[in-house]
């Protein structure tokens, strides 16, 4: 149940490029991505096959075309986590992932 979750909050997060979540699972999220972008910088045929196995086709593709060019210069930290109030509901901590422009 873990892995399809965090396969669906990273397909998410590509997609639309901004999400609101709870905040323990932005926290785990967050280096997964990290590592994810990290990977597809290289750009060679091992790293295609290592984002596609974790990732959807329409993801993994836009990974490549859109995030590895944004961030070829930089080193690390291409999403942030921005803390909300809590949810009324249960009173459990919410928070934003996004990418950094």
């Amino acid at each position: 149940m873990r892995k399809a979750l965090m396969r669906s909050l990273l397909r998410a997060l590509v997609m639309k490029e901004k999400i609101q979540t709870t905040e323990p699972k932005a926290k785990e999220l967050r280096p997964q991505m990290e590592k994810l972008i990290t990977r597809a910088k290289r750009n060679t045929l091992a790293s295609r096959r290592l984002v596609s196995a974790r990732l959807d086709r329409e993801s993994a593709k836009k990974i490549f075309s859109v995030f590895a060019p944004r961030y070829e210069k930089r080193p690390g930290g291409y999403t942030r986590i921005i803390k909300l109030p809590p949810r009324g509901s249960d009173r459990a901590k919410m928070a934003i992932i996004e990418f950094v422009k």
